[in-house]
């Protein structure tokens, strides 16, 4: 089905309220820290006070003796027993030698390297005696040297003895011969410094864990605060305790907010679901605010110098980039990723820039792991091109709008200097749009206006490109992805003719049990509360990626669609043996099938009971039932765009900054609900 089609399907741009938002809004939603499970004990962690030091001794006697204390666990207990938190993404120096990739372990072995490192883990029957425990769990420290700052990581004291000198790789895109020489030939170069700072995640939901085992089956179950069970089993098994997968079942339910945060595979999901085998009973955790600043990934940490060089009209013709990029203490699950292929791909932005060459360091320090958070990577590039184009603009003497339209690209497909082909855009409509939006013919008086007062008005300009999809699995592989980036989707048909969905997307708060019940009602012509949608179960979902990188719709719908493509092509060849007619000779329109040509139809639900009460129907050729899965593998990104226009008034007394008008235009395509698209906007 192409996009004309599917746009003019009932539902698809229906502003409809979320499904989800009744258990929500009455307060039974069903989240981690929900969950009770029988004989459940809980953790706390004893967390590391310093940013580098060896651990010479953990004495846990008096904290073992405690009330209630079931067990507490160190890096002793499972070195060697277990491998460590992996990284999902190999990037490669440019003589082609990997990245150094030092062991991460889920409990601190002999040393710590950042505030709120792993050191133990204190199980007890009550949340307050575990707390207590941890407390008393004396450990000895020996302080060392501690590296937080990039531009010195190489000569401070080693995280890792893999790393002596805090370098985790080079990294390096473009044709650096001829970008040198487009500088060399250029009438104008802007240049800019600029700090990405560090970002710290903070959802509405704390992470959480809730852990247990059961002896007679020998098979673990994890609920977790989590974007993508699926790739949490498989890194948690296969690389971390060596289990067989299929006797770990990961649910994440209800999850309240993530960005990114949520993606990894944490040590305390580890540590959590590997002492519930070891104890024999459930266990859980639920992250403390003050806790979360220190032990969830963090996001951004880039310095950046950058140069754009122009002919002597502005047009711009090369580009340089030299970011360094802070990793943290360890690599996180897809830390490498975020400063290279996933940002430095999307600095071409809106932009006809024949050349660019971008070349990426990164670094250990001692802080908190770093890895996607919001946008991941594609946000970062959006600044500094934004930023640096601005300037260019000023130093030329040109308005914001002009330095853009002059350089936008017109011609489509685009295939940019740094790797990525832009299918489609009109990048000039969305700023056309934007700045009647923004009534930016009325700016001067109102500039004017403002400083009869005393006041600065300023008005600024950003226009974005982002990668959103993550595709496909053979590139993204080529470029060190160690996991495939497909969807799967089954579409379950049930004899009375509703349907449940199983997606191996996952929701965290952007209404997909409504947008993706939307897509299937309207493709079946069927109600949409006739629809459910199933997520976030490895028990129950056939094997996903999850969300992340604004991919859900575009490949976990796809996926879905794909499932439904099958369905139709079944159920018309049931309809056709029902009405007498060719598979061929049969539409299927508003939720009924019709011979071509005649008055003969059949509702969808009839159908639907025919496949599973099958005494009239064609067993020779069809199985019975109207179930089916599909898997979906993009061959590209998809490339939303835009430009936003922010308006503000400075009182230059007392640095306060009033934004006065704040003007957004974005091209998404179709659009399936837009209250929800407009509320995330």
């Amino acid at each position: 089905m192409g996009a004309t089609e599917f746009a003019k399907l009932p539902h698809i741009g229906e502003s409809m309220k979320r499904k989800e938002d009744v258990r929500f809004l009455t307060g039974v939603g069903n989240y981690t820290d929900d969950i009770v499970q029988a004989h459940q004990k809980y953790a706390a962690f004893v967390r590391s006070p310093h940013a580098h030091a060896i651990v010479k001794k953990v004495d846990t006697a008096a904290a073992s003796a405690m009330p209630g204390v079931a067990r507490i666990f160190t890096g002793a207990d499972i070195d060697g027993k277990m491998g460590g938190l992996p990284c999902g993404w190999l990037i490669s120096n440019p003589d082609g030698s990997p990245m150094k990739e030092p062991p991460h372990p889920i409990l601190a072995i002999k040393k710590v390297r950042y505030v709120g490192d792993h050191v133990a883990m204190v199980v007890a029957d009550t949340l307050e005696q575990a707390k207590n425990a941890a407390e008393a769990v004396e450990v000895d420290y020996e302080v060392l040297g501690a590296v937080i700052d990039m531009r010195t990581a190489s000569k401070g004291p080693a995280l890792h003895d893999e790393a002596p000198d805090n370098h985790c790789y080079k990294w390096t895109l473009g044709d650096k011969a001829a970008v040198d020489a487009a500088f060399a030939n250029a009438a104008h170069v802007s240049k800019l410094e600029i700090t990405n700072n560090r970002l710290i995640p903070n959802a509405m939901e704390p992470r959480a864990v809730n852990a247990s085992y059961n002896r007679g089956t020998d098979e673990s179950v994890l609920y977790v605060s989590n974007q993508n069970p699926h790739v949490e089993r498989l890194l948690m098994t296969a690389f971390v305790l060596q289990w067989p997968e299929h006797k770990v079942r990961v649910v994440a339910p209800d999850v309240g907010g993530g960005f990114g945060s949520k993606i990894f595979l944490y040590a305390e999901d580890v540590a959590a679901t590997w002492a519930a085998k070891q104890l024999n009973c459930a266990i859980k955790w639920t992250a403390e605010r003050s806790e979360s600043f220190v032990s969830d990934a963090h996001g951004r940490d880039h310095i950046t110098h950058a140069e754009m060089a122009m002919d002597k009209d502005g047009n711009f013709i090369a580009m340089r980039v030299h970011t360094d990029a802070n990793l943290g203490a360890y690599l996180s699950t897809f830390s490498t990723a975020i400063p290279t292929i996933l940002y430095a791909t999307l600095l071409a932005g809106q932009y006809a820039c024949p050349q660019i060459h971008v070349v990426v360091d990164s670094w250990f320090t001692n802080t908190t792991p770093v890895d996607a958070y919001r946008g991941a990577g594609r946000p970062e590039a959006t600044y500094l091109l934004e930023r640096l184009v601005s300037r260019c603009g000023w130093e030329l003497g040109l308005s914001q709008a002009e330095i853009r339209r002059r350089n936008f690209i017109t011609q489509f497909p685009y295939q940019t200097p740094v790797a990525l082909q832009y299918d489609v855009g009109d990048y000039n409509a969305c700023i056309d749009k934007a700045e009647k939006l923004a009534d930016v013919a009325g700016f001067e008086a109102r500039r004017k206006a403002s400083e009869a007062k005393g006041l600065k008005r300023g008005i600024g300009y950003s226009s974005y490109i982002e990668a959103c999809g993550l595709a496909p699995s053979n590139i993204a592989g080529a470029l060190g992805a160690r996991a495939g980036l497909f969807e799967c989707g089954e579409v379950r048909v049930h004899p009375t003719g509703t349907v449940t969905v199983f997606t191996g997307s996952h929701s965290h708060g952007q209404g997909h049990e409504t947008t993706f019940a939307q897509v299937v009602a309207g493709r079946l012509g069927i109600p949409v509360e006739n629809v459910d949608v199933v997520h976030g179960d490895t028990g129950r979902v056939p094997f996903g990626m999850g969300t992340y990188g604004s991919r859900s719709i575009s490949v976990g719908g796809a996926a879905i669609m794909k499932a439904l493509d099958k369905i139709e092509a079944k159920a018309k060849k049931i309809a056709a043996h029902l009405m007498e007619a060719s598979d061929t000779d049969i539409d299927f329109t508003g939720g009924e099938f019709v011979v071509k040509g005649t008055d003969k139809k059949i509702p969808f639900a009839q159908i639907a009971l025919t496949a599973y009460v099958p005494h009239n129907y064609p067993l020779a050729t069809l199985e019975p039932g109207l179930n089916e899965t599909a898997f979906y593998d993009p061959t590209n990104f998809t490339y939303p765009a835009g430009t936003y226009i922010c308006e503000v008034e400075i009182d230059p007394q007392t640095g306060v900054v009033r934004i006065d008008r704040f003007s957004a235009v974005d091209d998404f395509g179709t659009i399936i609900n837009p209250m929800i698209v407009e509320g995330q906007v």
